[in-house]
């Protein structure tokens, strides 16, 4: 078993080399295809010679392929280059602003997990009763509002009217409370519905009958049985929203003013700072690699079959 593991480890890992590679690829060809960087920042009165110095400093006036080796070689030695905004090596900006945004998305994934399986275990449970059709309606909304307009109505109400969080920024515990709030609402609709679905399709399986046949109490039943079948899409969910929280978080952290990494992609976007851009986006794209690889792996110890 110690081998098929390494093996299956190996293999996970290859790709994800692979897919990282692949996310290196867009990350680099990312602003150029937006455009022309250096036109962006140079003033218009500047001079064709300050384009060239600036081109220069950039290591924009080579050949894309050497730019694209240049990268990749950076990123090996951990040298991401200086943004230009911030006047500062990427690498520090970027690890000084990434534990805002971990704290971030870990709360909101605790919130939508501790919320959205609850009601999805209750709700499948008790399939057409009135909690099945009120969990499902609280998670077809939280699914359907976009996250800035949730966060927007969370400020007008808590912060506006109510005066009992701030408005934004950080510092405090109830500084985390709306931004989690609202970038956890879509992820915990979609657990919630997901749990619902399974555990009442594992309620109808063939073993659940066998067992209330030989005596089994249904809490048995389904702590035993029913919610390790059931669990296993939904932890694919949760793993997969976990990734999508980093990259959502750019919205929210604009919403609320959180001084996090989508904070500082928005500001690196807006000034046309290439090498803060692509190192995000390169972090980012990792996240998501390194999150599916460990749901991957997870799947072993939650279905002995895979074993």
């Amino acid at each position: 078993m110690g081998g098929t593991l390494a093996v299956t480890l190996l293999r996970r890992l290859g790709q994800a080399a692979v897919v990282l590679l692949l996310v290196s690829m867009v990350a680099f060809a990312l602003v150029l295809l937006t455009g022309d960087p250096v036109a962006m920042m140079m003033p218009i009165h500047a001079s064709e010679a300050d384009r060239r110095v600036l081109e220069q400093q950039l290591g924009l006036d080579r050949p894309y392929v050497v730019q694209y080796v240049d990268f990749l070689v950076g990123i090996g030695r951990g040298e991401l280059g200086s943004s230009i905004k911030f006047n500062q090596p990427v690498g520090a900006l970027v690890l000084s602003k990434l534990p805002a945004t971990l704290l971030l998305a870990f709360t909101a994934m605790a919130l939508a997990v501790g919320v959205g399986l609850p009601l999805g275990i209750l709700a499948g449970s008790r399939p057409n009763s009135l909690f099945d059709a009120v969990a499902t309606g609280i998670s077809l909304l939280a699914i359907s509002l976009p996250t800035f307009w949730i966060g927007l109505i969370l400020i007008l109400i808590f912060a506006d009217r109510l005066r009992l969080l701030p408005v934004g920024g950080s510092g405090t515990a109830v500084h985390v409370i709306m931004p989690a709030l609202a970038l956890s609402a879509h992820s915990m609709g979609l657990i919630t519905r997901l749990t619902r679905a399974s555990v009442a399709e594992e309620l109808q399986r063939p073993y659940v009958i066998t067992a209330r046949s030989k005596g089994l109490s249904d809490r048995l039943i389904g702590y035993r049985h029913v919610l390790r079948n059931a669990m296993i899409p939904t932890v694919t969910v949760i793993g997969l929203q976990f990734g999508a929280l980093l990259g959502g978080s750019v919205i929210v952290e604009a919403v609320f003013s959180w001084p996090g990494i989508g904070w500082l992609l928005m500001q690196g976007v807006y000034a046309r700072d290439v090498p803060l851009v692509r190192a995000l986006v390169l972090l980012i794209g990792a996240g998501f690699i390194l999150v599916n690889l460990l749901v991957d792996l997870s799947y072993r110890l939650l279905d002995p079959r895979i074993r």
